[in-house]
């Protein structure tokens, strides 16, 4: 088993996997209380990276909780941040804000073009 083995990096993986369980929760006392039997293992583990992500997440861990609250994350504002910013940059700047707002409307607001 992997927790009880010797090797750190061993370790290193089976604390990883343990944290990818604390998405899966539906209530956020129930993703806390799996939060704080993963830090207390964590924080034992004398893995030096680990110890510093772990109380990194600490620090965070009321915000994070909001999750459980509202099933909200950002990747998909990330996404279109993204995009927005490759409209951009392909177009090496535009004359006015309307042509920058034409261009992001075209390409990110699935405008079917065919008749």
């Amino acid at each position: 088993m992997l927790k009880t083995s010797d090797l750190k990096v061993a370790r290193a993986w089976a604390i990883k996997e343990m944290f990818r369980g604390f998405w899966d929760y539906r209530y956020a006392g129930w993703a806390k209380r799996h939060f704080d039997r993963w830090y207390a293992w964590a924080i034992r583990s004398r893995l030096t990276p680990i110890k510093k992500k772990a109380k990194m997440i600490k620090n965070h861990l009321p915000n994070i909780l909001t999750y459980f609250k509202h099933r909200i994350s950002n990747p998909v504002a990330e996404g279109l941040n993204s995009k927005i910013q490759t409209i951009k940059a392909n177009a090496r700047g535009y004359r006015s804000f309307a042509g920058f707002r034409n261009s992001i409307l075209f390409y990110c607001g699935g405008l079917d073009m065919a008749p």
